[in-house]
């Protein structure tokens, strides 16, 4: 993962656990009631995708496990992972393109309802991703995926076949005088497509095609029993792409591209097409960049101007994230794709403690407070979540209080003690099993190894009958904990 250079190592937050009066009495753990969403405590895990599912997209007993986990914590809510709505082959990731999908994901609420005793309200993230490949073989690249075009037939006489032959055996250094700048991010990061591709066909259809998918997704998810949907506007992904600065793609009249009122007519349809397929109860929010963290990519003051759009149109609420994008990812190696949480905006995502002057904890609260202020001018009360580098009581009870969000929420913390929130409101806050940020669990993701945590992959794994990885050598779930006093 990319780093600052210089960098400074931050030390983890101190911190002094509340007793259980005073987590009583903090905004953290009050409840929360706004419109559709009404939780417990403003306690919140967001999407973490673990690795678990199975090649075709359903839920396993290793997924069951993973959100029991989380949901024996009783946060106030809990956001499945992001989870696809076509019916393609996508790996270990779950889906719900199919109505064969729903009886696993039914049995998966059921699961959390159990863990949790009904107190922790369950959201799934639904996802739509363009298709990337991995990094080529540069000979292969030539003889199989290079389109040749009247400019290569110019530039080298014979065949097609004698071009691509020509071009199999050049080195590196010639390839720019060949290859156009498109062609040479193909070859050397693999082929990605992006929705300004208009000469694509199913690009072009992208605005006709996706309200409907999203919808029925949504509706599964309903008949499956989760509390609600959560759309995935956020990172290096199809919707985030319609947002972004970037996009200038060109529809002709009422398009999708260039200005802010076009990027956000898709997700804006989307969230209608939603909201038209579920029940009245059922809650929709979404998650979107506070910044982009790329040359030419959305602001803070992007971010507040969609941030209030969707309020005006009745999101439930809005989810802030940041960075995470494929524009500035490192090269992979040959046989890999590009991960977008690789480069200085995927680090701007995950900051670990190895950072600049700002360091990694609250990271995003700047931008989201932008987006909560905004959203409050345009009259509306919608609840903005804020997550980055927060794990303590202190920084999520001020955050809180100064009017920054609505609802705190912790993805690498609950990793590392998915009952950390119930020790803390139990006055147990010294047992909290605390984070370091050195981001061990976002490497396993890197290379899509089931996601563990270091602080108790390893911890009394002799002679424990815990579920373990495939190699035997981790932890599929965190330690169990129950209150001494119990």
């Amino acid at each position: 993962m990319w780093h600052p250079d210089p960098f400074i190592k931050h030390p983890v937050p101190s911190t002094q656990p509340p007793t259980a009066q005073e987590a009583a009495r903090s905004r953290w753990f009050s409840p929360l009631r706004a419109g559709r969403l009404e939780l417990a405590e403003r306690t919140w895990v967001p999407a973490m995708v673990p690795w678990r599912a199975s090649d075709d997209g359903l839920v396993t007993p290793e997924v069951l496990a993973w959100y029991e986990r989380f949901a024996r914590g009783q946060p106030g809510a809990l956001v499945v992972e992001a989870t696809g709505i076509r019916d393609i082959p996508s790996g270990p990731l779950l889906r719900i393109g199919d109505d064969r999908f729903i009886p696993g994901l039914a049995e998966l609420v059921r699961t959390v309802r159990r863990a949790s005793g009904g107190r922790t309200r369950l959201f799934i993230q639904l996802i739509d991703f363009l298709r990337i490949r991995r990094r080529p073989e540069p000979e292969r690249y030539f003889r199989e995926f290079l389109v040749l075009t009247d400019r290569h037939r110019a530039l080298l006489p014979g065949t097609d076949g004698a071009i691509r032959e020509t071009l199999a055996r050049l080195p590196e250094t010639e390839w720019p005088r060949f290859l156009d700048e498109r062609e040479l991010e193909s070859l050397r990061f693999g082929e990605r497509e992006r929705v300004t591709d208009m000469e694509l066909p199913r690009i072009r259809e992208l605005p006709r095609v996706l309200p409907e998918l999203f919808a029925r997704a949504a509706a599964r998810a309903g008949q499956a029993g989760f509390d609600g949907v959560e759309l995935h506007f956020a990172h290096a992904y199809t919707m985030a792409s319609f947002l972004s600065a970037l996009n200038d793609r060109d529809d002709g009249y009422d398009g999708y591209g260039g200005r802010r009122a076009d990027r956000v007519r898709l997700p804006l349809e989307v969230h209608g097409a939603v909201r038209a397929a579920v029940s009245d109860r059922f809650v929709v929010g979404c998650r979107f960049l506070g910044e982009e963290c790329i040359p030419g990519g959305n602001t803070a003051g992007d971010a507040a101007w969609f941030g209030a759009e969707f309020a005006r149109a009745g999101m439930d609420y809005l989810s802030l994230s940041r960075g995470g994008k494929f524009e500035d990812a490192k090269q992979p190696r040959v046989g890999w794709a590009r991960y977008p949480y690789t480069g200085p905006s995927g680090y701007e995502c995950m900051p670990t403690v190895r950072s600049d002057e700002r360091g990694p904890f609250g990271r995003n609260a700047e931008a989201t407070r932008a987006v909560r202020d905004a959203v409050r001018a345009a009259g509306r009360r919608t609840p903005v979540v804020l997550s980055g580098g927060i794990s303590t009581f202190e920084q999520a009870e001020r955050l809180l209080r100064e009017g920054v969000a609505d609802i705190i929420a912790s993805a690498r913390q609950s990793l590392a003690d998915p009952d950390w929130f119930r020790k803390l409101r139990l006055g147990l806050g010294d047992e909290v099993r605390r984070c370091v940020f050195t981001n061990y669990c976002e490497g396993l993701d890197q290379v899509h190894k089931q996601v563990t945590c270091k602080l108790w992959d390893h911890l009394d794994l002799d002679g424990d009958d815990a579920p373990r990885t495939a190699d035997g050598r981790r932890r599929l779930v965190a330690p169990a904990w129950e209150p001494a006093s119990r």
